[in-house]
């Protein structure tokens, strides 16, 4: 079992991060975000993969302008994304939203920044202090030459003590870069040193299949350091596609759980059914199910029938055929042609059981 770290809670309108709370899926929409009606349908798509909080970009003051209708008609809390303009902040904060992510080191002006704080915490809006690679203080990159771990960690420290200095305690903090030890490294000497729950993630992680991995690793390590009180997977793809894959690595690692977990072997010289297209099709047919069970299409004799027997449901496949288990028990012998179909079936009545 991961021992996570201990933090103060942080609520993000009825969402509550750190403390006892289980780890929070985030994402961001890519629209325009004074589109409304795509913002708000890009928001649904988002809620229905299972993200509990949307952040959206607001660099315009026509983007602010829509922030109200879009937080009026969202399903889940709805944080604006503000750079460099103190005055887009304060128009932000009139519109509803139950969060805000600031990056001080782009407003650069303590004195817009505490009223920013003051005004949060007379209207009880959460705040992401943000701190990244790309735009650390001049100081910092002075005294270190460039973004390292320290530096980041230290900026962090910095701001989250000018925060608390003024009174403000309800923000949590978020240090990224787009390198993975820096990272770890930035992560862990700020958490050794606070109870702020961090938001976690790998920036500008890159494109779908590369990113991915990238954010497994960087954001798995980081877990299993018990670091880390919600997450963003940031792809260069659907938005959707970061909710996925965060869920994917959270259940990795036993920290939560959404959806059919499907598990198959590689494939080998010992198969004898096409286990590639059996594993895609019954994919492709649970795609979006939430039924909180372990798949096992096993390809041969070697590990099929203890594996499918461990999983909730699943297939031991052998000579053109598959022995199909439930509950650890045989249930029938099926061929290839049915056994897709009769998986779905079985699964179809653990559902409704459920």
């Amino acid at each position: 079992m991961i021992k996570r770290r201990k933090t103060r809670p942080v609520y993000v309108g009825n969402v509550k991060i750190g403390d006892d709370a289980p780890i929070i899926v985030q994402s961001m929409t890519d629209t325009k975000t004074h589109d409304i009606e795509k913002t708000l349908n890009q928001i649904k798509r988002l809620y229905d993969a299972g993200c509990e909080i949307v952040r959206v970009a607001a660099p315009t003051e026509k983007d602010a302008y829509a922030l109200s209708d879009i937080v009026k008609n969202s399903p889940i809390p709805v944080i604006a994304d503000i750079h460099f303009s103190p005055r887009i902040a304060f128009m932000a904060l009139e519109s509803g939203i139950k969060g805000i992510r600031l990056n001080p080191g782009n407003i650069n002006d303590k004195g817009k920044i505490k009223e920013i704080l003051q005004e949060c915490k007379k209207k009880n809006i959460a705040v992401r202090l943000g701190v990244n690679s790309g735009s650390l203080e001049e100081r910092l990159l002075e005294k270190y030459g460039y973004p390292t771990g320290e530096a980041l960690a230290e900026s962090a420290l910095y701001w989250s003590e000018f925060f608390e200095s003024v009174g403000f305690t309800n923000f949590k903090v978020s240090i990224k870069g787009s390198d993975v030890l820096q990272n770890i490294e930035a992560n862990r000497i700020f958490a050794e040193k606070t109870d702020i729950p961090l938001h976690i993630g790998i920036t500008e992680a890159g494109p779908a299949g590369k990113g991915s991995v990238k954010s497994a690793v960087g954001l798995g390590i980081l877990l299993y350091m018990g670091i880390g009180d919600t997450v963003r997977v940031s792809l260069t793809a659907d938005p959707v596609e970061e909710v996925k894959v965060a869920y994917q690595i959270l259940q990795s690692l036993g920290l939560r759980r959404r959806g059919i977990e499907i598990i198959s072997c590689p494939t080998c010289g010992r198969i004898e059914v096409n286990l590639p297209e059996i594993v895609k099709k019954v994919e492709e047919k649970l795609e979006g199910e939430n039924l909180p069970i372990k798949v096992a299409i096993m390809g041969c004799v070697v590990n099929a029938i203890g594996e499918a027997r461990e999983a909730d449901i699943g297939l031991a496949c052998g000579n053109r055929s598959a022995i199909l288990f439930k509950h650890g028990q045989p249930v029938k012998r099926v061929s290839e042609d049915e056994m897709v179909d009769q998986l779905l079936y079985e699964i179809q009545k653990m559902k409704e059981e459920n």
